[in-house]
């Protein structure tokens, strides 16, 4: 299924009503086929829920479509919040709903946009349901900032967001919250009480890993998280969820048993159970329910009810199972990181303890935490390390270290302090449960920073070509289920993967959507054309290199390279007369002259996206590797009116 999946994203345009009519009617024969011939059973069931994957993937991406923003608007913004974080920069971000826009109808208003404060925001304090507006500049969700790199415009797509952007001028209150979310705005409330309750460095920590809000949490701290793989940590996900929901299935277990009539009469295990499952389901809800957070419940949930179901709770048919449920409901899931990290992680730990259950002693018994703890980081953090070098372009030397010294802190201090907060609330009590949660949150902060500042924590590593990690997860895939000497073939994958991985080439030149940015590969590393601006293209770039160099450094680069030419500003463009000797020509303005080199101006630039230029003189476009797909205008979504055309949709002009 999650292959069909994959091949949709993949595909280079939106297939039309006849293709998908056609896809259909596959995937009911090979159901069919599946249940008619019992000797090819397990073949047309793949073929079946693969062309299922496929198709529940486009009936997703034609559901999520919503108006986006096609220019570059500056004015007056109306909305309601109904989400608050952080940028990149460490701005307060207020994503919007109830957009209203100057001079534009509803059926052009996107359905969300999220704006980033900055300058003077003291007029308002950023309250979820709270109506606000504001001035300020939008603009179009970006495509990805080289070819094949991340995609903003998907993940923008599937959030609903039509627009993103900035303001330097005050946002002030128009109306107070409705109250039509009150979820929302208790969570408002609650992350506002624990950052009371506890100093600032460990107050946002708190909020984040209980509320899902990371709008004040410290940048140093986050950094110094991620240098040492402890990041994990911050995302509401299996950790956590399974941390809550086996303190109180354990928990419930022990309080019974001090009840011998009710343990001896009652099924306890299976209340215990049930009593879990709607721990998780409070803590979803609280938490925000992220799509992380989605992931974790499913698959805890079927954990317990395999425990009602008296079948084994911990198995690879489990997590099978739990992977399958989320791909029915978000099969776009398949293509993040956390999907990819979360089940890569989960298989390793349930395929790697089923594989050394009787084959090793047992540890003494007042060592078996610590054991147990090691082996799970070096499981969890060897199956993660592929998908978290591809997407995040770094590898922690000391991520296993600073696991063993903060996961069990998080298990026996954080999350029960947690629940001992809430469970004293209505005593007047709750101090108790922050102050020991500030211990336990210091403790791993401590224990990032301290880690951190070792020497070289980190090691930078070049994105690799978009089949390698496929081919990578196959081999993994292979090696964890397989039996015997046969799992030993998908070491073959994983090999070869790492080969491709180790020669992948990185583009000559690199330019970016807007025209402002331009980046040539020299023997230092990549230089580029500004110190400043073009800031998340610049770090990207440099990232994908596998280069952990700031932006400014990689400004100072001295290029030994004649072959481009960036031109930024009208007046100097009007100036240039031909190309001046260079053979490309980059300019963030419109230019209709013809020069004797190829350009790429801006006018170029809003059709193709951002350019990749090898040293054999290979062009690669962003348009070129994501298609004319939903997300980017270049289909449009099919309604019940396509079916009576075999048109293939297309944006209007």
């Amino acid at each position: 299924m999650g292959c069909g999946v994959v091949w949709y994203f993949g595909l280079p345009r939106e297939p039309s009503v006849a293709e998908w009519s056609w896809l259909l009617g596959a995937a009911l024969l090979a159901w069919v086929l599946g249940l008619v011939l019992s000797g090819w059973r397990p073949l047309w069931f793949m073929v079946a829920l693969a062309i299922s994957g496929a198709l529940l993937a486009g009936v997703e991406a034609n559901r999520f479509a919503a108006p986006q923003l096609t220019f570059r608007y500056y004015g007056p913004i109306v909305g309601r919040i109904v989400q608050i974080d952080q940028s990149q920069s460490g701005a307060v971000r207020l994503t919007l709903d109830q957009v209203v826009l100057e001079r534009m109808g509803s059926d052009r208003t996107p359905e969300r946009v999220r704006v980033s404060l900055h300058g003077d925001q003291h007029w308002m304090v950023p309250e979820i349901g709270l109506r606000v507006g504001l001035t300020g500049h939008l603009s179009p969700p970006s495509g990805p900032v080289e070819p094949g790199g991340y995609d903003f415009q998907r993940s923008a797509w599937f959030d609903r967001l039509g627009a993103v952007g900035y303001t330097r001028t005050p946002a002030v209150v128009i109306a107070l919250p409705d109250r039509s979310h009150p979820v929302a705005a208790f969570r408002h409330h609650l992350s506002e009480v624990i950052r009371a309750h506890m100093p600032d460095r460990t107050g946002g920590f708190a909020a984040a890993i209980i509320t899902g809000d990371r709008s004040t949490l410290d940048e140093t701290a986050v950094d110094a998280l991620r240098a040492t793989n402890l990041a994990h940590l911050l995302a509401i996900s299996g950790l956590h969820m399974g941390l809550l929901t086996g303190l109180v299935f354990g928990g419930a277990r022990l309080l019974f048993a001090l009840f011998p009539l009710v343990a001896l009469r009652w099924p306890t295990r299976k209340i215990a159970a049930v009593l879990a499952i709607a721990a998780g389901a409070g803590y979803l809800v609280v938490s925000g329910a992220s799509v992380a957070t989605q992931r974790a419940f499913v698959m805890v949930t079927v954990m317990f009810i395999a425990v009602l179901l008296d079948r084994r709770a911990i198995s690879i048919r489990s997590v099978a199972v739990a992977a399958t449920l989320i791909l029915i409901a978000a099969p776009q899931e398949v293509m993040g990181p956390g999907f990819q990290m979360s089940f890569a992680a989960t298989v390793a730990l349930v395929a790697g303890f089923q594989a050394m259950r009787g084959r090793f002693p047992r540890a003494p018994k007042l060592l078996r935490p610590l054991v147990g703890v090691i082996a799970s980081s070096a499981l969890a953090g060897l199956a993660t390390a592929p998908f978290s070098a591809a997407h995040f372009n770094q590898i922690s030397h000391y991520g296993l270290i600073a696991n063993v010294l903060s996961v069990p802190m998080m298990g026996a201090v954080v999350m029960p302090s947690a629940i001992a907060a809430l469970v004293l609330a209505p005593l007047g009590l709750e101090w108790i449960g922050f102050a020991l949660m500030d211990f336990g949150l210091g403790w791993i902060l401590t224990v990032a920073e301290t880690v951190a500042s070792w020497p070289e924590p980190v090691t930078f590593i070049v994105s690799p070509a978009r089949t390698t990690l496929g081919l990578m997860t196959v081999g993994g895939l292979w090696f964890a289920i397989a039996r015997g000497h046969f799992r030993l073939v998908g070491l073959a994958p994983i090999a070869l993967s790492a080969v491709l991985w180790s020669q992948t080439e990185r583009p000559d030149i690199l330019i970016s959507d807007t025209g402002g940015l331009v980046g040539v590969m020299t023997a230092e590393g990549r230089a580029l054309n500004k110190p400043k601006g073009d800031g998340f293209s610049a770090e990207n770039w440099l990232q994908n290199d596998g280069d952990g160099a700031a932006q400014a450094v990689a400004a100072g680069r001295i290029v030994a390279n004649s072959t481009i030419l960036g031109i930024s500003g009208k007046r100097s463009l009007e100036a240039l007369q031909g190309c001046d000797g260079a053979r490309y020509l980059v300019t963030n303005q419109p230019d209709a002259g013809k020069r004797p080199c190829e350009t790429f101006d801006l006018n170029r630039l809003r059709k193709s996206g951002s350019v990749a230029i090898y040293e054999n003189g290979r062009v690669e476009t962003a348009r070129q590797i994501t298609g004319e797909r939903l997300w980017n205008g270049g289909a449009a979504p099919l309604t019940f009116s396509s079916f009576g055309s075999n048109r293939q949709g297309g944006p209007e002009p």
